[in-house]
């Protein structure tokens, strides 16, 4: 054997091997589809570190960190790809004025949208982004002013003390109550805006229903709560064609083929959701979006199933049920022992709620056709 060439090729020089761009973003997405999301983004941003060059990584990265809630961020990263890198990618004002809605900056929300109407007035974002400046300027011309916080109070003690009846008897006569309500229903916390949203469905006015009109139609109210004021349209015997924004733009929706009537909220439901995203915040595993996927399985339930809406005996085993829901919903390693350990349940309990909500949700079947979904979406892509 030749020593020396052994010592020779024992000393050569190692070259690392780079990965391409590529190969972060596919598991990127994969991580993206498992709903782990720190997980996602170290490896989106692992592409920009390998082409910093490439506008699409800095994109792709930036429409992750807007799924994600990290709206700020994302907006600093459109700044620079067309600061930067490629002016021409003017989708990324449209983009940043959806976030700086979401961040309740209206102001620059519309400077963003004038800005890439400026420059793409026949863009394929054009149509969304004069309905979104069309929505502001009904919004600044509808809310003129806010509440005070002596109003807030007298707002959250009024709902907390009387019922719907008693509230339209004794206080909707009043326009400064009627005020309240209306400014009530986008500055309150969701659970009084909630609380509105049904009064205003009991109440059953052309006035209130207007109202609702406008709020399902705002670009940047809650999923959860425009799905609640779209229920409570159909309670009202609304028919026909109903326009809301949804995944980035307007569309129009037919209230008469809307899933079932919403049923009277009780308490015992707002029981089992409550105590399902107590425990969900206290693990502190959850992004965001989390907490309104569980608010809309549940909810969804409720009314899939109204009115034989099974008995709440123990609001801590239909919380466990859910959450594990949830994870089997999103695919997540959430498993019934843990949960059952955590709301101090017995695990067939889990087992058995997670059948009840299932048999009727089709969590599984669901689950896999968002994941051929969006492999199939991504193969596209990727050809």
């Amino acid at each position: 054997m030749n020593t020396r060439a052994k010592t020779e090729n024992k000393n050569a020089k190692v070259t690392p091997f780079i990965r391409e761009a590529s190969y972060y973003y596919q598991k990127g997405s994969y991580y993206f589809h498992k709903n782990k999301w720190q997980k996602a983004v170290f490896y989106f941003r692992k592409t920009v570190e390998v082409e910093p060059e490439n506008p699409l990584n800095h994109y792709n990265l930036a429409c992750l960190l807007s799924k994600i809630g990290r709206l700020k961020e994302a907006n600093k990263v459109f700044k620079f790809i067309v600061e930067k890198l490629d002016p021409s990618l003017t989708e990324c004002y449209f983009l940043m004025a959806v976030n700086f809605g979401l961040l309740e900056d209206l102001g620059r929300a519309c400077k963003f949208l004038h800005l890439y109407l400026d420059l793409e007035p026949e863009g394929d974002m054009a149509e969304e982004a004069r309905e979104l400046l069309l929505a502001l300027s009904e919004e600044e011309h509808k809310i003129e002013t806010y509440l005070s916080l002596e109003e807030k109070e007298e707002l959250v003690r009024k709902f907390a003390e009387l019922n719907m009846k008693e509230l339209s008897d004794n206080y909707y006569g009043d326009p400064d109550f009627r005020k309240m309500l209306r400014l009530g229903l986008y500055e309150m916390a969701d659970e009084l805006k909630e609380k509105i949203i049904r009064f205003f469905g009991f109440l059953g006015r052309d006035k209130e229903r207007n109202l609702l009109y406008e709020f399902v139609r705002n670009p940047w109210v809650k999923e959860r709560l425009r799905q609640i004021a779209l229920l409570e349209l159909k309670n009202m015997g609304v028919q026909g064609r109903c326009s809301v924004f949804f995944n980035g733009k307007f569309q129009e929706i037919d209230l008469g083929t809307y899933p079932l009537l919403a049923p009277v909220w009780k308490q015992e439901w707002q029981d089992v959701l409550d105590c399902t995203i107590d425990n969900m915040r206290r693990g502190g595993y959850y992004e965001e979006g989390f907490y309104e996927d569980v608010q809309a399985i549940w909810l969804d339930f409720i009314n899939s199933v109204y009115p034989e809406v099974p008995p709440i005996k123990k609001v801590e085993t239909w919380a466990a049920g859910l959450e594990y829901s949830l994870g089997r919903f999103h695919f997540l390693n959430a498993t019934q022992k843990k949960l059952a350990e955590d709301y101090g349940v017995s695990l067939a309990s889990v087992g058995a709620k997670f059948k009840q909500i299932n048999e009727v949700l089709k969590i599984h079947q669901k689950a896999y056709q968002d994941m051929l979904s969006y492999l199939k979406e991504h193969e596209q892509k990727d050809e």
